[in-house]
């Protein structure tokens, strides 16, 4: 295991200095929406959080993580910090793939098809989409996630934004929950599939479902996709846990111990796997960690996209 200490002050001087957990401009790792004819002006705000941009940062660096936990090296993540941030902002452009780049937009890419065909009225400003902060108060620095909330909920408040249509669980917790208790600041915040508008099928006739923690257990929305799935002629299978009662993929103790999340995980897989069908993910970070535990999981934003 890393020291948290280590961890967790690399990662708030990353965010302090950047506004990235990475270390990297937001312009660096949030590209997605380039080549996507999606409105700057409407009624609510697409927030991502950046956490499906993320990901495959996440997936590679927690390989290295992993390689050297409780070896000598493990020590030197403290020094991390010190590294200038334009040369962590270079490394950060070549250490995911293209292909997982282009994956994980992609998600993003089915959610504004969701949306569009449910006449959602929304818009999209790259510049005020930023990364929520939503690690920093899961690994108790309570302090750096509320400077940077603060900063994230002027910046939305200054430019008229009141309602935000988010992607993740995450992000959508920290928006929805943390940021009135923390900063006194509130917004109007739904969920993509809390507005799926449409019926329809695609052939697929029964899912795994998995419960993310904050979905589950905290934002109490697990029966919505299970019904949006219902009427698109999708069965959601019983899962041992799951809705209030869910377990944790291993995602949130990967940055401090890769071994332990990884525990976590092949446990939680064998649940899904249990029913026998195809597993489905509505998290950036839970996709990731079945990932590493060798389940080719769909996201829920693919799944529903191919009805629109």
């Amino acid at each position: 295991m890393y020291k948290p200490r280590h961890i967790i002050d690399l990662i708030a001087d990353n965010v302090r200095k950047t506004r990235n957990p990475f270390g990297a401009s937001n312009s660096t790792i949030n590209k997605w929406w380039k080549d996507t004819p999606i409105q700057r002006e409407g009624d609510a705000m697409l927030f991502t959080g950046l956490m499906y941009q993320l990901v495959p940062y996440i997936e590679k660096s927690t390989r290295y993580l992993e390689r050297y936990e409780d070896s000598y090296l493990a020590n030197y993540v403290r020094f991390g910090k010190y590294m200038p941030k334009f040369l962590v902002g270079l490394a950060v452009r070549f250490l995911a793939s293209k292909e997982d780049k282009q994956k994980f937009n992609g998600m993003l890419h089915s959610i504004v098809k969701i949306l569009t065909k449910s006449s959602v009225d929304f818009y999209y400003r790259q510049e005020l989409d930023y990364y929520s902060g939503i690690l920093l108060y899961d690994l108790g620095d309570i302090d750096g996630f509320t400077n940077h909330a603060r900063f994230v909920a002027s910046t939305l408040k200054e430019n008229g934004v009141k309602k935000l249509v988010t992607v993740d669980p995450h992000t959508t917790y920290a928006l929805k929950v943390l940021y009135p208790k923390y900063t006194g600041e509130s917004f109007e915040v739904k969920t993509y599939f809390e507005l799926v508008n449409f019926k329809g099928g695609n052939g697929t006739k029964q899912v795994t479902l998995h419960d993310p923690c904050f979905y589950g257990r905290y934002l109490e929305l697990s029966d919505v996709p299970v019904k949006v799935l219902e009427n698109l002629g999708i069965e959601c299978l019983t899962v041992r846990n799951s809705g209030q009662f869910t377990s944790c993929c291993g995602g949130p103790a990967e940055s401090i111990s890769p071994k332990l999340a990884k525990e976590i995980g092949d446990r939680r897989i064998k649940d899904l796997q249990a029913t026998g069908a195809p597993i489905v993910a509505m998290c950036p970070i839970c996709m990731a960690n079945l990932r590493k535990g060798g389940v080719e999981a769909e996201d829920l934003s693919t799944l529903i996209a191919r009805c629109a």
